[in-house]
């Protein structure tokens, strides 16, 4: 398992990949990686730009500039199974828009379940590769957000500027 931090236009993000693929985003370095518990530390973490890394964190840089609406690189989110019904609809919220609880609730055949599916967002590891940044309220207020709702606004207006 590697990691790499790098600052970028919101800050330090940490990348952490393994065997290939993608499967955390922390916004700060290693320390705030460990302490957010999305990969359990190991003595086999280490800090490395592994290719996984290089083209995630180009890809980053392309969203932050408006470049790219949707990420290609490979990811392998670990979650329950509900947690990946609501993951995968998540990525394919479009650019630029938002879905609330409820519409994912309904979309994944379960509109009793809204509250679930904002617990699912906040288990996401990978968040902007999985935008649950794109997830608001039912009366359009910004929610929650895991890593600050500040981040969330400014996912959000970063997308509306360039939609």
């Amino acid at each position: 398992m590697n990691y790499y931090t790098k600052l970028t236009k919101l800050g330090n993000i940490t990348l952490v990949e393994d065997k290939g693929f993608l499967v955390a985003l922390t916004f700060g370095d290693i320390n705030d990686v460990i302490k957010s518990k999305k990969v359990k530390f190991s003595k086999f973490l280490k800090k490395f730009m592994s290719a996984a890394i290089e083209i995630a964190f180009l890809e980053l840089e392309e969203y932050f500039d408006g470049k790219r609406k949707e990420f290609d690189v490979p990811m392998n989110p670990s979650g329950t199974s509900f947690q990946q019904k609501v993951w995968s609809f998540l990525i394919s919220v479009p650019y630029g828009s938002v879905a609330t609880y409820k519409d994912i609730a309904e979309r994944i055949g379960n509109s009793n379940a809204s509250r679930a599916v904002g617990m699912a967002n906040n288990k996401n590891k990978i968040p902007i590769f999985i935008p649950c940044h794109r997830v608001v309220s039912a009366d359009g207020s910004m929610g929650g957000y895991a890593d600050g709702v500040e981040i969330k606004q400014k996912l959000l207006e970063l997308e509306k500027q360039f939609s």
